[in-house]
């Protein structure tokens, strides 16, 4: 039976961007730090982890992956509907995609963000981007962003396959012992407190899925292995208090204690952004390598042919929803199935309010 998708005729991939060549990387760099107030040789600085793998974030390749994969699941269950992509911070930019949606005759699109959790830059500022994006495009289609899948089995299985994977990467006699480290980007505290309608849901959701993964493996190898959760990607001033501990001081800890072999998780990405392949892949395999620690890591979502039915799943179910028919919500963890429309002060911008799609305010 063919999957019921009305009132939609078109899903949006709406994702960060990242530069495709060298001359890209410093004004990618001042769009995304655009009111910061932050140097120009300050961005060039940084974007030396750019020009170091040729000036092209892996980024765009990866989102051109996930829209083939989207569009073949989709004519293969039988859903007939054009997939766009749209970025914040980099062609092809959302603006400029919804006036290709309005000429293409798009009334209503629903948005899936690549981006899995709730805080303010992974999700309230996505609807600001949106909102603004609506705003400049006369006639722009009416968009709704599908709810965060942090915890659909779609996302869950694939990175407990991925961690499992990885282990086996381990020598055998170092696979039982192993510590899971599961990683994100750092935020602010203050974001993470401002995060999710009741505050820390930043940390909760990726608490919860960190658990998830740790039963799951349990389930499949017998061993509950050691584990915690770590950040990567820390920037802004100092004197500003962010989620701590950052990855390469955590391995520190371990080396100078039991020293075991350790598999890094990238929960916080769905794949091998910069984060991953410079943060993690390089920066911290590096530290890993200067400590003698055994070290692996699992892969990110990716293209993965069930987080890929994900992105199905929920274009169906909050199909159902907009219909006004029950839906059974699709949640692994100890955390419900997130809300479609986020409540009013959901994520708080700090700097204060700002238009937002997909919202009570």
């Amino acid at each position: 039976m063919q999957p019921d998708v009305t009132p939609y005729d078109a899903l949006l991939l709406v994702s960060f961007g990242g530069p495709e060549k060298p001359e890209d990387v410093v004004p990618f760099l001042e769009n995304v730090t655009r009111g910061r107030g932050i140097p120009r040789e300050r961005l060039v600085e940084v974007g030396e982890h750019y020009f170091g793998f040729g000036g092209k974030s892996p980024i765009n390749d990866q989102n051109r992956a996930l829209l083939a994969a989207i569009r073949e699941d989709f004519s293969s269950n039988g859903i007939d509907l054009p997939v766009y992509w749209g970025n914040r911070n980099w062609d092809p930019y959302l603006a400029d995609t919804l006036a290709e949606m309005k000429r293409d005759g798009i009334k209503r699109a629903a948005c899936f963000v690549t981006s899995a959790y709730s805080s303010y830059s992974g999700c309230r500022q996505y609807r600001e981007n949106l909102a603004e994006a609506s705003a400049a495009v006369e006639g722009a289609p009416v968009l709704d962003r599908l709810r965060h899948y942090f915890n659909h089995p779609g996302f869950i299985t694939a990175m407990v396959d991925a961690s499992l994977s990885a282990i086996a990467e381990l020598p055998h006699e170092a696979r039982d012992d192993a510590h899971l480290i599961f990683v994100t980007h750092s935020i602010p505290t203050a974001m993470n407190e401002a995060s999710g309608p009741e505050g820390s849901a930043y940390v909760d959701q990726h608490r919860s899925v960190a658990e998830e993964v740790v039963e799951r493996v349990r389930l499949e190898t017998g061993h509950r292995h050691r584990h915690d959760l770590v950040y990567c990607s820390r920037s802004g001033s100092p004197r500003t208090p962010w989620l701590e501990p950052d990855v390469n001081d955590h391995l520190e800890e371990l080396a100078a204690g039991a020293r075991p072999a350790v598999v890094l998780v990238p929960i916080g990405f769905i794949s091998d952004h910069m984060e991953v392949v410079y943060d993690l892949d390089t920066e911290a395999a590096a530290t890993a390598e200067r400590l003698g620690l055994t070290f692996a890591r699992a892969a990110t979502a990716g293209i993965d042919p069930r987080f890929v039915a994900m992105v199905r799943d929920l274009l169906v179910e909050r199909a159902a929803v907009e219909r006004g028919e029950e839906v059974s919500r699709a949640a692994v963890g100890n955390l419900p199935a997130c809300w479609d429309v986020c409540a009013a002060g959901c994520c708080a911008n700090a700097k204060g309010p700002m238009p937002a799609l997909g919202g009570r305010d």
